[in-house]
């Protein structure tokens, strides 16, 4: 396959990685690879622009603004709160005072609904409060499990690798062991057929002595 990578490193079973000057080769053998694969282009241009204010709403954009200009925020306005009477020049006006009274139903119907909210909270909020509880556990426990089976997952492919990497590097080491032993044998037969061609020399020259 075009580009294939053969890692033959087994870090399961090599040795040698703590020994002084290890580390520093390593990473001087990632820097020159570094500077030979740099990238030639951006590598991020197949992605549309970003678009930073997708989520700006009005709202958000005024506030920036406001915090850009370092101006105070508004305080709470309580007007919607205040039930005042029509103005002095208005005090035989009907629509004013109809106004004012449609103004105070209003918030009368707000306590009202305020009141009821409280009722509810004080009836069920416990209850719900303590079933919102329960779900969060199940939703926190549910993750647990699924962090755990990772990290089961990973465990079992980390003892796999060191499993198949102990018993490639067994492997290594008997054919390390047969090539040293090959080699130490071809070593004995070339040592003793040197030993031979002298011997056939020295009977050929005692031989035309004769």
């Amino acid at each position: 396959m075009a580009g294939e990578v053969v890692v033959d490193a087994l870090p399961y079973f090599d040795q040698g990685y703590d020994e002084p000057g290890i580390r520093e080769a390593a990473l001087a053998l990632v820097e020159e690879e570094t500077r030979r694969y740099r990238p030639t282009k951006n590598y991020l241009e197949y992605l549309p622009p970003p678009v930073y204010n997708a989520f700006e709403t009005e709202t958000i954009k005024n506030e920036m603004e406001r915090l850009q200009a370092r101006l105070p925020m508004d305080m709470l306005s309580m007007k919607r709160y205040e039930l005042p009477q029509p103005p002095g020049g208005k005090m035989t006006d009907i629509s004013a005072w109809t106004e004012c009274v449609e103004n105070s139903q209003a918030q009368l119907e707000h306590q009202a609904l305020r009141i009821q909210n409280l009722e509810l909270m004080s009836k069920y909020g416990a209850s719900m409060w303590k079933s919102h509880n329960d779900i969060l556990v199940g939703m926190s426990e549910d993750a647990q499990k699924q962090l755990n089976k990772i990290r089961k997952d990973i465990q079992d492919v980390n003892w796999q690798r060191k499993n198949e990497q102990t018993k490639a590097g067994g492997k290594l080491r008997q054919l390390e062991e047969s090539w040293v032993g090959l080699v130490s044998k071809n070593y004995e037969i070339e040592r003793a057929c040197v030993e031979l061609e002298k011997e056939i020399q020295e009977e050929k020259r005692q031989k035309s002595y004769r």
